[in-house]
């Protein structure tokens, strides 16, 4: 038996006898429940708590990019959408009116000499008869303040001019010679404040014609004699962004103020008409192809 002061395996007070130890806790090294080393948790030991930034975990964060990328997508699909239909729609009515009106205002520099000034234009003489103008040249000059005299210059300056072409013609018979201006503008409005404040037309008064639009004489043709000194008749008219003015006199070059005598019936009649042929010509709107170069809508 155990002497005095010994105890034994099994007796109270030794190791492995019941109530040896911490309830709740397994011997030191054992792998039972609750065993671990320094530092390890048990069941009722509080968790470590998780990083967070602005208050969201990683996984929120994770979620929030994913709902952010689909907004944006979405946005940008809608945005390029709405991008092509427009580019693919049909042009609106006040855009096609733009349109007629912006291609209106170029000719004057878009279109060919020839086509604002054609070779032959028709007038009628006042006998019911449909006669032709003859062209004798084209100015290459559009200088604004070398195509009319200066005191008229200086109103379609002040408004804008943007151009002054001209062109001289004779009537069949080779007597009498117009040359034709066009002065071209940025706008109708501009143009209608020009000719209002331009002298108006007027005839043979035997002192010439001035302010007007200067004469264009061609070496070689009926018109070679055709001066300033030479001008009998003025007249002006207006068309969309345009005011057309025309001089005229006689093919000999005789001075205005050598006409003692007013020739019978109107023999400048065939000015007037050929400066709203051009006119008209020049200011008639086209039906705009929106699709086509050249046009935009």
């Amino acid at each position: 038996m155990p002497g005095p002061g010994m105890r034994g395996p099994g007796m109270p007070g030794m190791p492995g006898a019941p109530g040896w130890g911490t309830p709740g806790w397994g011997t030191p090294g054992a792998g039972g429940p609750g065993a671990g080393g320094p530092g390890a948790a048990g069941p009722g030991a509080p968790q470590e708590p998780s990083l967070t930034v602005l208050g969201l975990r990683a996984r929120q964060w994770m979620v929030a990019a994913i709902v952010v990328g689909c907004v944006y997508l979405v946005t940008g699909t809608i945005a390029i959408g709405g991008v092509w239909a427009e580019l693919h729609r049909d042009p609106t009515n006040a855009e096609v009116e733009w349109a007629a009106k912006a291609e209106v205002a170029q000719r004057w520099r878009a279109w060919p000499a020839e086509r604002i000034f054609p070779s032959k234009i028709t007038y009628s003489p006042g006998n019911g008869r449909g006669e032709y103008a003859s062209r004798t040249g084209i100015v290459p000059d559009t200088n604004c303040a070398t195509g009319v005299d200066q005191e008229l210059a200086e109103p379609l300056l002040q408004q804008g001019c943007k151009a002054v072409l001209r062109a001289t013609y004779t009537d069949r018979l080779q007597g009498i010679v117009v040359t034709v201006g066009v002065v071209a503008f940025a706008d109708p409005w501009a143009a209608d404040r020009a000719y209002k404040a331009i002298p108006g037309s007027q005839g043979p008064g035997g002192g010439g014609v001035s302010p007007a639009l200067r004469a264009a004489p061609f070496p070689g043709t009926a018109s070679a004699r055709f001066t300033d000194a030479a001008r009998q008749d003025r007249t002006s008219d207006r068309g969309g962004p345009y005011v057309v003015l025309t001089t005229s006199g006689e093919s000999d070059g005789r001075p205005a103020s050598a006409v003692r005598k007013e020739r019978p019936g109107d023999p400048f009649s065939i000015a007037p008409q050929l400066g709203s042929t051009i006119a008209r010509t020049l200011s008639a709107k086209a039906l705009p192809d929106c699709h086509a170069r050249g046009w935009k809508c």
